[in-house]
Order: structure tokens, then C-alpha cells, then sequence
């Protein structure tokens, strides 16, 4: 997702997206609420991520998925830790044809203001998500979903390419089902209208305060919740994180915080606070848009990939937090190789940048105009991008002017070919190698960089259909050397999730795998 998708330093602990207040059920502590002074469980969440939308429609970034994910229910889900996806609002599900997969629903569900989630409200979700086609939202990941239909209980999506990945991308924010009595079939709803089926349904929105969740009474899901109520807490800065998580106005401080600030909170226990950490799939990259300069010429983007020290990123900017990466597939997933260290080494090569510029008759310094953005990303990418600047300037082979605005213009103009070159980050909506494939690259993708190769499109295909892991992963490779040879884009580092906590906070850890989904209902409080 989501440059969820893109995210301040959230799988590398720079970014404190949410902090979340949970407080678990039974046996737990919290807040006297009711007539007869029952006792509920709150959990305040803190995070400086920023929100677009929690209309499924019109969200495709960390932010806004967070709050979906917990809103809504899905026709499939990933358990945390694991990475295949099983059924969630589906009973079961099953590719009945190569191009076609078909679910059976489960009976009785409803959406939390009562209204039945049918099959047809299933079947209304995806055809509107492609129907409204928000530039802000996801509608990039279900192109291959040409149609949805729906026959008593069961519904249909009928494929234009046979497509292995669909149950993983069924337990995405994409799939999140709504009700189609409540969201309109041809535009996104405003976000504090929304309802879901989901262990929560929201109570209120302040936009760019808070959000406040609290228990579905009508949820009919499997998951336990250990709380009753969620408040996230939107700041400004980690800083302002940090220390609400140290004055405990938060329980959770979570995407994202400075490796400065992980560092001080870990050595703060007698503060009642500690960090826990957890595998990520975080990664962050410059993209080119191929139809501006000067990443409209190869040979400059080649150039620049052989200027980078990705190292000297990770160590100097992140403090080792993350780690150097080589290929657009992060390491840990199925399939991921390591093209760029293979191109265009581990360290900066000032002679063979030159020679690229030689061999195209590309005149120096090439200007560029690089941008980057600190509100979305963390307040390290101003590190970071200063770093990068001094980088592709060794030697005058460049000459670069950075840029950077808020994050809601970002997003925006960044995908109407405004920028040259330009940062952005990817949350993954599915643990799998096909969602750092798929919607970064047919015809210029999410990003609308311009970039399109037909054979790299083929492999794309040929690999999300391909059933045999042995050919799979040989499709993988050759996808990803092609992405390293013609330097859309130039990876830059991938990252773990991190989070401060209150030490009587728990299950945090154990929403941190590589689907990227804070559960909330995973989160408790004791004593």
C-alpha cells in the first residue's frame, strides 16, 4: 500500500505512525465507565502518521490503512505471523477456473449499523473501487479484477490474467468490503461516515487530531479483541511522540519515532517505557518520472545508481536502524535478489557514472531537481535527501536543487508528472513479491512515472500466474535484473517495525510481521 504505501520511517522505526490507546478486556485494566462502573479497556495509539481517506476507495497510504484494517472486514485475512491469507468474511474461496475465483460467503454477517454483508455488498465493493478510480486510492491493485458479480451467497471475480496472488490481495485495504446502502457507488464517502464490519467501528474523527475507535458490538469475526477502546493520537513531530509516550498520554507510540529517540525510550524503563521491534518489508526509494529530465534519458538514471552509498544512509542518517537495499523486492520475501549491488556495486563508482554520461553524450553537471518530502516520511528525509544530494554531486556530475512541500500536494501532484525525481516509500498490502512488482510498473504504475517495458510487463504477468515456485522464482529474477538495468527507480533502504510502549502494554509484538497490519484488537492492558 499503500506508498503505503509511502510512510515516514515506519519498518525502519523512524516514523511513529500511531498511538494507539488499547486497553484489554477481561482481567485487564482501565477507565470506569457505565451505570453499574464497569471497568473498559482504553489504548491510546500515537503516531505522526498523516490520513488521506478511510474510504477503501480513496486510501492508499500507511495512515489511512492503519485505521481501515481495523474498521473493516475482508473476504480473506493474513493471521499475524503468517503469510498466506485464509477466509475471513468468506467461508471459503477457491479459483474455479484460471481465471476466476469464486467465494462463498459466511451467513449472518453484518455491518456494524445492522445492514447484511452479502455477497452482493462484495460484489459492489471491487466494481466500485475500479468505477471511482480515485488517483489517492488502490484501484491500481485490482486492475487484474475485471468484473465482480454476485449469485445468492456466493460472489465471483472474474480475472483478465490468471493470478495466484488474489487471496493475498483480498486481505489488503483494497478488499475492505462496505456497505452499499451507506457508500455512494460513484465517489469516495467522507471519512467520519464510514462503517465496516470490522472488530470496530468509529466513533469519531477530528482530522489531524484524533480518531476514536471502539469495539463493534456487531462483530461476528473470529478475533479476539483485548480492548474496548482505540484513540489515535495524531503528532506533529517524534519528538512530540516521544514524550507523550514518556508523560503516558499514549500507550503506543508506533510509526514513527528517530533512531535517537528508540535509542533514549530503550534505556528508559524506569520511565515504565520499553521498545519492541518486529520483521518489516519497508522500503524507500527515489523514483524517476521517465517523461521529464533528466530521468527521461537512461544513461543519467544509471549514473545516479552508481553514485548512491546506501550504507552511508543506513549508518549515518538511520543510525544502522535499516539496512541497504538492492533490489525493489525487500529482502525476507520469497523470490528477492539483490540486482543493483550486482549493476552497480556496493559503494559509489565515480568512473563508471561518467562513462554512462560519456556514452550517451549527456553534457555536466545534468540538473536536477530532486524532492522529498518530511511530514509523510519522518523528519530524517531532510537528513537523508541532504545526503543524497552530496552523493549524486561527487565529482560535478550533477546539479541538484531539493524541494519539498506537504504531504497532501505531494501526493497528489508527484503522480501528474511534477516532479523529476523524487522520494517515495512502500508499505506492503501483501507479503508477497508480486506487490513490489504489479503496481509499480505497467504502464508507469501507482506512480505514473511514464516508465513502461513490454517485456518486463510479461514477466509481471507470467510470474503472478505461475503456480510452480521452481519457474516462479526464475521469472522473479529476470523481473528484477530488468528493473535494476533500466533504473526506473533506485532502492534505497528497507526497515523493521518498531514501537515505544508503556510497559503494562501488551501484544504489540505480536502484530508485527511482514503484512504490515497493526491489529489493534491485538493490543491489551494489565496492571
Amino acid at each position: 500500500m499503500l506508498h503505503r504505501r509511502s510512510a515516514t520511517f515506519a519498518a525502519a522505526s523512524l516514523a511513529v505512525s500511531g498511538l494507539l490507546v488499547l486497553a484489554a478486556c477481561g482481567g485487564s485494566v482501565g477507565d470506569k465507565s457505565g451505570s453499574g462502573g464497569k471497568t473498559s479497556t482504553t489504548i491510546t495509539v500515537g503516531t505522526t502518521d498523516k490520513v488521506i481517506s478511510f474510504d477503501p476507495a480513496g486510501a492508499y497510504d500507511q495512515g489511512s490503512w492503519t485505521i481501515i484494517q481495523n474498521l473493516y472486514q475482508h473476504l480473506m485475512a493474513v493471521a499475524p505471523g503468517e503469510s498466506k491469507a485464509t477466509p475471513e468474511a468468506a467461508q471459503s474461496c477457491a479459483y474455479t477456473a484460471p481465471t476466476t475465483y469464486t467465494c462463498t460467503m459466511r451467513p449472518g454477517l453484518t455491518f456494524s449499523n445492522g445492514d447484511p454483508l452479502d455477497a452482493a455488498a462484495v460484489a459492489f465493493t471491487f466494481n466500485r473501487i475500479a468505477k471511482i478510480n480515485d488517483p489517492k486510492g488502490p484501484s491500481s491493485l485490482v486492475l487484474n479484477i475485471k468484473k465482480a458479480t454476485a449469485q445468492g451467497n456466493k460472489v465471483t471475480l472474474t480475472l483478465g490474467t490468471p493470478d495466484q496472488t488474489i487471496p493475498l490481495l483480498l486481505a489488503g485495504g483494497e478488499g475492505a468490503l462496505v456497505d452499499p446502502k451507506v457508500f455512494p457507488a460513484n465517489k469516495v464517502l467522507d471519512s467520519a461516515k464510514v462503517i465496516g464490519s470490522g472488530p470496530y467501528k468509529l466513533d469519531k474523527y477530528d482530522v489531524g487530531t484524533q480518531v476514536v475507535l471502539s469495539k463493534n458490538p456487531k462483530y461476528k469475526g473470529d478475533d479476539k479483541i483485548n480492548n474496548d477502546k482505540v484513540i489515535v493520537s495524531y503528532k506533529q513531530k517524534a519528538s512530540d511522540l516521544k514524550l507523550s509516550l514518556e508523560n503516558a498520554d499514549v500507550d503506543v507510540a508506533y510509526r514513527t519515532l528517530t533512531p535517537t529517540d528508540l535509542k533514549s525510550l530503550a534505556s528508559e524503563s524506569s520511565k515504565g517505557v520499553k521498545v519492541v521491534y518486529g520483521p518489516g518489508a519497508e522500503i524507500r526509494y527515489i523514483d524517476f518520472d521517465t517523461t521529464l529530465q533528466p530521468g527521461k534519458q537512461k544513461a543519467a538514471r544509471q549514473a545516479a545508481a552508481y553514485l548512491i552509498d546506501r550504507q552511508k544512509i543506513a549508518t549515518d542518517v538511520y543510525d544502522g536502524q535499516v539496512q541497504p537495499l538492492y533490489s525493489i523486492v525487500p529482502q525476507g520475501l520469497f523470490g528477492a535478489t539483490q540486482p543493483f549491488k550486482d549493476e552497480y556495486g556496493t559503494t559509489p563508482d565515480l568512473t563508471k557514472a561518467k562513462a554512462a554520461l560519456k556514452a550517451a553524450h549527456i553534457s555536466t553537471p545534468v540538473n536536477m531537481t530532486l524532492w522529498w518530502n518530511p511530514d509523510h516520511y519522518g523528519e530524517l528525509s531532510s537528513d537523508e535527501y541532504a545526503a543524497i544530494e552530496k552523493q549524486l554531486e561527487t565529482g560535478g556530475l550533477f546539479k541538484v536543487t531539493r524541494r519539498s512541500v506537504d504531504w497532501n500536494t505531494y501526493d497528489e501532484d508527484s503522480k501528474k508528472h511534477a516532479y523529476p525525481v523524487y522520494e517515495l516509500g512502500w508499505f506492503p498490502d501483501y507479503p508477497d513479491a508480486d506487490d513490489y512488482l504489479t503496481p509499480f510498473f505497467p504502464k508507469g504504475g501507482f506512480a505514473n512515472t511514464g516508465y513502461d517495458n513490454p517485456a518486463l510487463d510479461k514477466l509481471i504477468d507470467q510470474q503472478r500466474g505461475e503456480q510452480d515456485q521452481t519457474k516462479r522464482l526464475a521469472l522473479l529474477t529476470q523481473a528484477q535484473q530488468i528493473v535494476a538495468q533500466d533504473v526506473p527507480l533506485i532502492p534505497v533502504w528497507q526497515g523493521k517495525q518498531n514501537a515505544g510502549v508503556r510497559s503494562n502494554i501488551t501484544g504489540v509484538q505480536n502484530t508485527f510481521d511482514a503484512s504490515f497490519n497493526f491489529r489493534f484488537w491485538l493490543v491489551g492492558k494489565t496492571k
